[in-house]
């Protein structure tokens, strides 16, 4: 590594700018904005930035990822934690491009998915990730950024 971790990326999939008005009964009534506070709070107590970001489109979350890869790559960033929606269960290319950056991720979701439809209990990311966060709501994100940070203090030469 040549400098010291300041950031962490949490990157957010499809729908999840709908927090607080969908399924409020799963996803509860907080915001993405909300979210956002709460990852930014949690990595600012580990002396970190979160990068928060959310889109709906599977391209401009590969870029994202490949773009977290190059900043941990140098040293700049801890990893990311990824709630990729519903691509979770759909996209190859986000798995691969997880995996053809080596980024360490925590895959994180807000319900318990395997209480839910059985399609959902399939990640295509979970095989390339370092852990897996769910049902925990918004804390999933304040578990997996201190995560990522622990994981980072226990490796050698950080």
């Amino acid at each position: 590594m040549t400098a010291a971790a300041t950031k962490v990326h949490v990157l957010n999939g499809p729908n999840l700018n709908l927090l607080g008005t969908r399924e409020p009964g799963l996803y509860g009534t907080g915001t993405l904005d909300d979210l956002r506070r709460r990852c930014e709070a949690a990595a600012a107590a580990l002396g970190v930035e979160a990068d928060v970001r959310q889109s709906n489109h599977e391209g401009e979350l590969i870029d994202w990822v490949h773009e977290a890869g190059r900043e941990t790559a140098a040293g700049v960033s801890l990893g990311a934690v990824l709630n990729l929606g519903a691509y979770t269960h759909t996209s190859i290319a986000l798995r691969d491009a997880v995996s053809g950056v080596s980024l360490p991720v925590i895959e994180v979701h807000l319900s318990n998915v395997h209480a839910r439809e059985a399609f959902r209990g399939r990640s295509y990311l979970a095989p390339v990730a370092i852990g897996v966060i769910a049902g925990m709501g918004p804390d999933g994100y304040a578990y997996a950024i201190d995560a990522l940070a622990r994981r980072r203090a226990q490796q050698p030469g950080t």
